[in-house]
Parts: C-alpha cells; structure tokens; sequence
C-alpha cells in the first residue's frame, strides 16, 4: 500500500534541488544567481570591496553557505508538505489526490482576490478507508475537547511545516486568519511540525485560538506527537518511515551540504 520509493523522493527532491543554489549578491534580475567567476568579476570590478579583500573566494563560499541554509530549511519544508500529503492520500483512500488539498479565495485590502491554500485535508465526505474515518473522527472529537470548541462537521486541515523557530507575529496572525476560515468551512485546522523545535508560547497561541497543532515529539500522546497521531490515526508508522531511511536521507543531505560549503559549483 504504501510506496517508499515514491515517499523518499517527494521528500527529496526540492532538497536536492539546493544544490543549484547561487547567491544573488542584491541582485533580484539575476533569476539563477552569480557563479563564482562572476562574483569575481563584480566585487573585483569594485574598488572598494577589492581594496580590501571581499572579493575573495571564501566571501562568495560565505554567502552561498548562509543563503544556502535558508534554502535548505524552505525546501525540507517542502519535502515535508509534500511527504504528507502523498501519506494523507494513500491512508484515506483517496480517488483522487486533488482530495488531499484545501484552498479558498480571499480579498486583499485593496480588493483584489487571491487564491490561498493550505497543505493537506482529511475531509468525511472523501475518506475511503473506514477505519482511518472512524480514527479521524474520534481523534477530531477528543481533541475539540481539549480546546474546548465544537467539533466540525467537515474534517481536518493541514498547514505543514518542518520546524517552526521564528517568533514572527505576521506568520502567526496569517496562520490564524486561515484557521478561522477552516472554522468556518467545517474544518479543524491544524499545524502539522515535523521538528520538535518549536517555542512553547506558539503553541499555547495556536491552541488557545481553536487551532490543534502536532509536533515531531518522541511522546506517545497523539494530540501532541505527529508521529504517534501518523501511527494511531492513520495507520503509517512515519517515525520507522524516517529511521529505516535515515542513512539514505543523510547521505543525500550531506552531498547538498559539502556543495553549498564549497566556492565551487
């Protein structure tokens, strides 16, 4: 039922796509970033940063190192996004994967629409498989019971994250925007972090405004733990899914390191 192979690759694939990463120097024209001749030839064509010394090849490897973090991050998210929703497709039984996304129009303050959308969807109407149903249902019950709100009528929604170590308040005031209007399609929303790195107050912010939220912890509670809520609810074991993979994984993301470590493409 469950295709590894397919898993390991929609996880990483937009982390090996870091390897391409070149930094931009400021330069928002140059779409695929500066090699490492032609930030020689802009900072060396400055006299100032070559003056004293920026135009050497460890500036350009500083920059690709620190750009390439950040890139790294955003697309092991995607990875993550990707990986969850493949899961929520084959536990439920979908006919169709489009079954597995959520997404709604919303008017800017200008007046414009813009179509926005959250990761994964767990909707009654569309899940096949009758015991993940019955699972849903009753994880869905329990857990409106605990941030004391009605249980919806609709399901759950998924906005997926790989960690969540920022404190911005526009994340967090745009996540609870999108929840309130799960709320009012039907839906539970919740915030699915496949870290365990996430600050406490976040979590108690999510909750206290009717969102759940699941974190990458080793606890065996499934209101708390994404792992234990994948292996109780619906039926995919992802912690052994990582840890059976785990050399393969590591492999890959080393290759992607030692490249975005190097001056050199």
């Amino acid at each position: 039922m469950f295709d590894e192979k397919a898993y390991m690759a929609l996880f990483l694939e937009p982390i090996l796509a870091c390897k391409n990463y070149k930094p931009k120097f400021g330069d928002s024209q140059k779409e695929n970033g500066f090699s490492l001749d032609e930030f020689r030839n802009l900072y060396g064509s400055d006299p100032f940063y070559s003056w004293i010394g920026l135009d050497s090849p460890l500036m350009y490897s500083a920059h690709k190192a620190a750009g390439g973090m950040t890139s790294i991050y955003r697309q092991v998210g995607i990875g993550c996004e990707y990986l969850f929703r493949r899961i929520l497709v084959d536990t439920a039984e979908y006919s169709n994967p489009e079954m597995a996304s959520w997404s709604y129009t919303a008017k800017s303050s200008s007046g414009k629409e813009k179509q926005l959308s959250l990761d994964g969807r767990l909707a009654f109407s569309d899940i096949n498989n009758k015991g993940v149903h019955l699972q849903v249902k009753r994880w869905l019950s329990a857990y409106c019971k605990q941030i004391k709100a009605k249980v919806p009528k609709n399901g759950i929604v998924f906005e997926v994250r790989q960690g969540y170590k920022s404190k911005d308040s526009k994340r967090q005031n745009a996540d609870i925007d999108n929840a309130t209007v799960a709320w009012a399609n039907g839906f539970l929303p919740v915030f699915v972090i496949f870290s365990s790195q996430i600050d406490r107050d976040i979590v108690l912010r999510y909750r206290n405004n009717r969102c759940g939220i699941l974190i990458g912890s080793s606890n065996l509670d499934e209101s708390i733990s994404l792992f234990a809520f994948c292996k109780n609810i619906l039926g995919f074991n992802l912690a052994d899914f990582f840890q059976r993979n785990s050399r393969d994984i590591k492999r890959n993301v080393n290759e992607v390191l030692k490249v975005l470590l190097s001056p050199e493409s």
